[in-house]
C-alpha cells in the first residue's frame, strides 16, 4: 500500500497522519458522548481536555521515539528533523505517559476528579490506538516476525527478489484494541469505584501487548533487561494498573461501589 494518500501543493500527505487523527477525533468524540450525564464532570470537559491529550500525546510520543532512535535516525541530521512527523516515528508508550501528563495538569488545574475523568477516556484511548495502529500498518512500521502463516504480508521495503512474509502485528493489535475498547465500553456503565474501567485498561493492554511483542520483527537486536522495549514497558504498565486498581478499591466504601448513572 502506498504511504502517500494525496499531495497539496507537493507536500505529501501520509495515511499514517491522516488515521492518526482520525483515532484523536474518534476518541474524544466518544469519550465526549460517555461523559454525558456525568454526575461530577462536566459535558464540556472533553472538548476543554482534548487540546491538552493531543498536545502531550505527540510530545511524548516523538520525544521516545528520538531518544530511542537517535543514533540510527537523528545523530548528524538537522534539528527540524525531529519535529518531521507526517510519516511516522510516534511510539505509543511514551503519548500515552505523555498525554498522562497532560491530563494530570489539566484535572488539577481545573480541580476535577483525575481518576473519573480517566474512566471516561479509557475505553476511547483503545479505540484511538487501533486507528494509529492501521496508520503503523500503511506506513510499514512496527511489522511481524517472518511467518508461513496464509495472511502474512510482505516486509516492508524488502530488497528487490528477497520477498519474506511476516506477521502484520499492527492489524492483530488493531483487531484486539477494537474489542478491547467495546469491553471496556461495556464495564465502564459497571464500574464500582473511581479510577476502575482505566485501570482494567492499564492491565489488559499490558498483557495484550506484552504477548503482541513476541510476533514483532522491528526490534533487531534492541533490548532492556533481557525484554524487548515493549515488553519491558507492558511490565511496567502492569504494575501500574494493578496498583491503582488495589489503591483505589481499598480507598472507597464497600456501599458506595456503586456504577454511575447513564
Amino acid at each position: 500500500m502506498d504511504r502517500i494518500a494525496f499531495n497539496v501543493g507537493g507536500l505529501a500527505i501520509y495515511w499514517y497522519g491522516i488515521l492518526t487523527a482520525a483515532g484523536f477525533g474518534a476518541g474524544l468524540w466518544t469519550a465526549s458522548r460517555r461523559v454525558a450525564g456525568h454526575p461530577v464532570l462536566p459535558r464540556s470537559v472533553v472538548a476543554d481536555l482534548g487540546p491538552w491529550l493531543i498536545v502531550g500525546g505527540l510530545v511524548g510520543a516523538r520525544l521516545w521515539f528520538v531518544i530511542s532512535y537517535w543514533n540510527d535516525d537523528f545523530a548528524g541530521k538537522p534539528l527540524w528533523e525531529i519535529f518531521n512527523i507526517r510519516g511516522g516515528g510516534l511510539v505509543f508508550y511514551g503519548g500515552l505517559v505523555g498525554a498522562g501528563i497532560a491530563g494530570g495538569l489539566f484535572a488539577r488545574i481545573r480541580r476535577l476528579p483525575l481518576w473519573e475523568l480517566a474512566d471516561v477516556l479509557a475505553p476511547s484511548i483503545a479505540l484511538g490506538h487501533a486507528f494509529g495502529r492501521v496508520g503503523c500498518y500503511t506506513n510499514g512500521c512496527c511489522y511481524g516476525a517472518p511467518t508461513r502463516l496464509p495472511w502474512g504480508v510482505p516486509l516492508p521495503d524488502a530488497p528487490v527478489g528477497q520477498a519474506v512474509l511476516v506477521h502484520p502485528t499492527q492489524l492483530y493489535e488493531a483487531i484486539l484494541l477494537v474489542g478491547l475498547c467495546a469491553a471496556l465500553a461495556w464495564h465502564y456503565r459497571r464500574k464500582r469505584f473511581a479510577g476502575h474501567t482505566f485501570a482494567l485498561y492499564l492491565i489488559a493492554y499490558a498483557i495484550l501487548r506484552f504477548t503482541l511483542e513476541f510476533l514483532r520483527g522491528d526490534y533487531g537486536t534492541l533490548s532492556l533487561a533481557g525484554l524487548k522495549p515493549g515488553q519491558a514497558f507492558s511490565v511496567v504498565t502492569l504494575a501500574a494498573g494493578v496498583w491503582l486498581f488495589l489503591s483505589q478499591r481499598a480507598s472507597t466504601p464497600a456501599d458506595t461501589r456503586a456504577a454511575p448513572p447513564g
